[in-house]
């Protein structure tokens, strides 16, 4: 993508957030990633004045940093960004381009003045399918037809409806929200565990909510487990031997959230031991998971790289996202999908 000229680096001087939004005054933007970036295309539907640098080293902002207004974290990490911070006291904004921000809160990035939004809503459609996905592969024990089939075997067997079993969801938020509404239309019963669950009370999706401190509970209410929980200091690990323990013989647990949200060793030890039926797996401790590791191995998981929300289209939909919020940035209004820094979510 072509760089927009930027104007000579002004020296750093207090200001007012109208005067950075200001709808006259031209915005600088920082995008973290890399410049060839074939989606950067898109933003060239921001204001023509609008200035802008795209790189993904601290070295490709020196020259704008003093004078950025907002970053836009396409890609890159939370040491890139921090990098890019200190060097930019005038951003009061920072988009993330996914859901989670887990991978950028760095020390900057939280301790700024700046405003944190993501990309919430532009992936959660494509994580309630897989859910619901996850849900019909092991209701309708899809892997025995495929081996069956593939063995030249007539094999029948009985399935599981759907309709009427307990689908707990450990997060409810704008994911725990989607997989509810595409689950609830199939007869499943709602049980939600979040932080707030007075937020809950008026929900017609949801039979029951769940402080966060009961979800052992709710596990063994349930018959399928979504966990869409944010990675937090306070979730990382909170689904543990436990709560898996709690869980019914024939319930499936399935992550879309964030892979350390579960402990991975306590539940690869309830799956061996087949003391719950199953899992299906999007997100891990560690990504890409590594060679040999039992997950590849265990017939009573489904896996996924990390992909579960990469339908076609799905970067631009993040795009969207951040170009939306851009308008409403220039326009000095309240900017939407805003992040706690401090809280992760």
């Amino acid at each position: 993508m072509a760089q927009r000229p930027l104007a000579k680096q002004a020296a750093a001087r207090p200001f007012s957030y109208s005067e950075i939004v200001a709808p006259d005054k031209p915005i600088t933007l920082l995008v973290l990633a890399r410049p060839d970036d074939p989606h950067l295309a898109m933003l060239e539907r921001l204001p023509g004045d609008t200035r802008i640098l795209a790189g993904d080293s601290p070295e490709a902002f020196e020259a704008a940093a003093g004078e950025a207004d907002a970053i836009f974290a396409w890609s890159g990490n939370a040491e890139l960004l921090d990098r890019v911070l200190r060097m930019a006291p005038r951003v009061r904004w920072v988009q993330a381009s996914s859901a989670g921000v887990d991978g950028l809160l760095g020390p900057a990035l939280v301790e700024s003045q700046a405003e944190l939004t993501n990309a919430r809503g532009a992936f959660s459609g494509a994580l309630g399918e897989f859910a619901l996905a996850a849900i019909l592969f092991f209701a309708k024990d899809l892997r025995r037809m495929m081996r069956s089939q593939a063995q030249g075997m007539w094999d029948q067997f009985d399935g599981q409806l759907v309709h009427g079993k307990a689908l707990g969801i450990v997060g409810y938020g704008d994911i725990g929200h989607a997989v509810a509404q595409r689950a609830h239309p199939l007869g499943m019963r709602i049980l939600a565990a979040r932080r707030r669950p007075e937020r809950s009370a008026n929900d017609p999706l949801i039979e029951r909510a769940f402080p966060s401190e009961a979800r052992r509970e709710l596990m063994a209410a349930s018959d399928y487990v979504v966990v869409a929980a944010p990675l937090t200091p306070e979730t990382r690990g909170s689904v543990g031997e436990a709560e898996i323990g709690a869980m019914k013989p024939e319930a499936v647990l399935i992550n879309i959230g964030r892979g350390p949200v579960v402990d991975e060793r306590a539940l690869v030890r309830a799956l061996e031991e087949k003391r719950i039926r199953g899992a299906a797996l999007d997100v891990f401790e560690r990504e890409p998971l590594e060679a040999g590791h039992p997950f590849y191995r265990l017939e009573n998981v489904l896996l996924s790289a990390h992909c579960a929300d990469h339908t076609v289209g799905w970067l631009a939909r993040s795009m969207e996202v951040f170009l939306a919020n851009f308008e409403r940035f220039r326009q000095g209004l309240p900017l939407r999908n805003v992040v706690d820094k401090r809280g992760g979510y």
